[in-house]
């Protein structure tokens, strides 16, 4: 079953436009060089393929970014788009018909190819020890397996993020709170004071998906709750879901989502309200709502006037912490960088796809791209959201990947969904959801 991730790039781009999977001819001849193979060849003369399924833009401006760096050292890049690079890439695995690098959305998916020993570590491939200053902290871990490097974060995005509607929301003279009690007091002070029919707008339908906008929830409320350990152990099952970490979570999603008045439409509309269009009445004239939790890529399913005008009609805020100035952690994803074939092209692209300066097209393009480097100029991304998101990323204290990412496939993108989904539709308690989710965790 294909994993979170899948649809959240769909929720991205693929509603915007019509993708087509690239041709799948690997663009170099050089063997597969997995685990500790010493590289082959020579880095000048050589074509090296590189396998992507992010946005085409996003790929351009990549392109536009290594293309000069690699030409220095007499490289040929071949980018190709692949869609359902996931699952294709354990096929190519198998026939040993594989690029030179490949751009791997999930951590789960790293870690099996480097358990079939068809992957390199970079540990000294890259500057590890630049990366370790320059990159968000937390990014390099969630490529690590079995404490080596072997994906790294080329293109990243992040989700903890309330939006709410710009003008009204600074008439009514609101702040952003700095922890949960705050925010809670927020909601209480919008309910009461009726600058918006309900404090929260919440939609978790996405088709076939739907159920996965409040694993982002439930993720962001861990992680604070138990930082960034406590939700380590939680993505790896050793706390149970079936935990007082858990249901304390829960406690406070079931406060915001639950009680009377916070949620347009009620708690019966969260499961039949689609995530794209959830947070849209932010925007009429007399708000249906003041907040919104989603991602950074919400953007562009808000309306075309409010698209138009963004940095008048729209304003986001950190999701506080749990206590004011503690841990701020933040949630996200992005396509990790893995070496399938260890020969000397390939290890001088890799290298070169950790300097942050490779991103700077991708951002100028005004596409979803978010570089993984806290050090990376902020100025240059298109608007003052986007500037926000960035400053907001790059301030955090750690970064953590999406977890239903991380889960078995059956669990992160199966009864997580599944069982929280029945959960908040009220068709079973919170103790049987929990127990179903525990109990459909794979045994291997």
């Amino acid at each position: 079953m294909p994993g979170p991730t899948l649809y959240k790039t769909i929720a991205v781009v693929g509603v915007t436009m019509a993708m087509t999977s690239a041709c799948l001819s690997s663009g170099s001849d050089s063997p597969s060089g997995g685990g500790g193979a010493q590289p082959s060849g020579q880095a000048s003369g050589s074509t090296v393929t590189v396998w992507a399924s992010v946005d085409p833009p996003v790929i351009e401006g990549l392109k536009k970014g290594l293309e000069p760096l690699a030409k220095a050292q007499g490289i040929t890049v071949n980018w190709q788009r692949v869609d359902n690079i996931n699952q294709i890439i354990q096929t190519k695995i198998q026939s040993g018909d594989v690029p030179d690098i490949a751009m791997i959305p999930q951590p789960g998916v790293v870690a099996d190819i480097v358990n079939r020993g068809k992957a390199t570590a970079l540990d000294d491939v890259v500057d590890l020890a630049a990366l370790k200053t320059s990159m968000v902290p937390g990014t390099l871990e969630a490529g690590t397996v079995n404490g080596k490097l072997y994906g790294l974060l080329v293109s990243a995005n992040t989700k903890s993020f309330v939006w709410y509607p710009k003008k009204a929301f600074e008439k009514a003279g609101y702040k952003a709170p700095e922890s949960l009690d705050e925010l809670n007091a927020l909601t209480e002070k919008i309910k009461a004071d009726k600058t918006a029919t309900a404090p929260w707008c919440l939609g978790i339908e996405s088709q076939a998906a739907t159920g996965w906008p409040a694993t982002d929830w439930f993720e962001d409320l861990v992680m604070r709750y138990g930082g960034a350990d406590g939700y380590n152990k939680w993505v790896k099952h050793e706390t149970k879901f079936d935990s007082d970490l858990v249901k304390q979570a829960a406690a406070q999603f079931e406060k915001i989502a639950f009680t009377e008045g916070n949620v347009l439409g009620g708690r019966k509309s969260i499961v039949s309200n689609a995530f794209g269009q959830a947070g849209n009445p932010m925007f009429d004239a007399k708000p249906g709502c003041m907040l919104y939790k989603q991602g950074s890529f919400i953007t562009g399913f808000f309306p075309k006037n409010v698209q138009a005008n963004l940095e008048d009609e729209v304003g986001v805020f950190y999701f506080p912490p749990a206590q004011a100035g503690g841990e701020k952690p933040i949630l996200g994803g992005g396509d990790l960088a893995v070496l399938l074939k260890n020969n000397a092209g390939a290890r001088a692209v890799m290298k070169l796809l950790g300097d942050k300066k490779v991103g700077e097209p991708a951002v100028t393009a005004g596409t979803s791209f978010l570089s993984p480097h806290k050090d990376f100029d902020v100025s240059l991304y298109k608007g003052k959201i986007a500037q926000d998101v960035a400053k907001i990323t790059y301030s955090s204290s750690i970064f953590l990947f999406d977890g239903s990412d991380q889960m078995p496939g059956a669990v992160g993108a199966g009864t997580f969904w599944k069982d929280m989904t029945a959960w908040i539709s009220g068709q079973q308690d919170l103790a049987t959801a929990l127990k179903n989710i525990d109990e459909s965790w794979p045994a291997s």
